[in-house]
């Protein structure tokens, strides 16, 4: 069933100067009447704390709760605990504001409504990186990722972005060899004069 967007509209006119306080409880329905959502699933609770001035609103967003999302690493779906705020100026005016946290409001508008600012708040409260705990993973979907995936460009020269080496990733025979012939090298200025026993040593090879 689609939430009603009328349940996040807060009429200001009549409110008096000062802060006043709204929650909100977020279900999957907020999600769903949201086309093209990043979050499918949650749990949520936001407080909102609205202080109300002369020429403008002020909103304070905090949200606690969770979301189910898919795991960067198995694909398979995982619940991800967060929590965050988010300050929004509203403030009267014709013009668009290119500012996310800056409101534009028509001067004869008697109220706001607040969902896109709050859908904003839980998608920014997401982990950039979203991976299960250590075990938690399913192994098998994770083969199957790693075995249908294109690999980047990065992972052909070696390496991933963002990837952690594992001790196994080093091969430290290889790199003190490579660190040894490096050392062996002697640099020399293409102008200095050659020793005279080296030319005799190398015209002994």
């Amino acid at each position: 069933m689609a939430n009603d967007d009328k349940l996040y509209n807060i009429p200001f006119v009549g409110l008096k100067s000062g802060s006043h306080d709204y929650k909100f409880e977020i279900n999957n329905a907020f999600f769903e009447d949201l086309e093209y959502s990043l979050v499918q699933c949650g749990d949520l609770f936001i407080n909102l704390k609205l202080e109300k001035k002369e020429t403008m609103l002020i909103a304070y967003f905090s949200v606690k709760g969770a979301v189910s999302a898919d795991c960067d690493r198995c694909s398979t779906t995982m619940k991800i605990d967060i929590r965050g705020d988010f300050r929004v100026v509203y403030k009267f005016g014709l013009e668009e504001e290119d500012d996310e946290s800056l409101v534009v409001i028509h001067p004869d508008a008697y109220q706001i409504n607040v969902k896109n600012q709050i859908y904003e708040l839980i998608i920014t409260s997401i982990p950039q990186r979203k991976i299960h705990q250590k075990g938690e993973c399913d192994e098998e979907m994770w083969k199957l990722v790693q075995q249908y995936t294109v690999n980047s460009q990065e992972e052909e020269d070696g390496y991933a972005e963002d990837e952690e080496w594992d001790d196994e990733d080093w091969d430290d025979e290889d790199y003190l060899d490579e660190e040894d012939d490096e050392s062996q090298e002697v640099p020399r200025d293409n102008n200095e004069a050659i020793d005279p026993r080296w030319s005799i040593l190398k015209d002994l090879n």
